[in-house]
């Protein structure tokens, strides 16, 4: 059975974690909340990878903020754990796109997934706006 990962044509970007002592609770498992900044950090490098650097992003007047994600946790991380973020873009609209993101394993055994939906926003007035062509079309490039 093919992953949503493999099922999409879009370029999918992969950002190796390690689980430290303070990403865990007092079990030495992964805290909850976690594995949003681990999602965080695999967008922010997808999109450093792939020339959108989110300092550039704001000298322009344009941010991205998380307006929606649904989040599935399968199985516990734990202390030392070695994992893999992986993030595509699935979807691309004016103001906003989204992302699917996966935790997982070398073994590709699944720890949480993510559907995130991104908004464009002005960051002085904190108020949606279309995303600028430029940027726009760099997005597509990578979706």
């Amino acid at each position: 059975m093919k992953t949503q990962l493999e099922k999409s044509s879009s370029k999918v970007f992969y950002w190796p974690i390690r689980v430290y002592y303070e990403d865990t609770d007092c079990g030495g498992i992964v805290y909850h909340a976690n594995y949003v900044k681990f999602f965080e950090r695999g967008r922010t490098e997808f999109l450093r990878e792939f020339g959108l650097s989110q300092q550039e992003l704001m000298k322009q007047n344009v941010a991205f903020v998380v307006s929606r994600m649904d989040i599935n946790f399968k199985r516990a991380a734990r202390l030392d754990d070695m994992l893999i973020v992986s993030t595509q873009i699935t979807q691309v609209k004016h103001a906003s796109f989204i992302f699917y993101q996966r935790i997982e394993d070398d073994n590709h055994k699944i720890y949480c997934e993510a559907t995130v939906k991104i908004a464009s926003v002005n960051p002085t007035e904190m108020k949606s706006q279309v995303i600028p062509s430029a940027i726009l079309t760099e997005i597509k490039r990578v979706s």
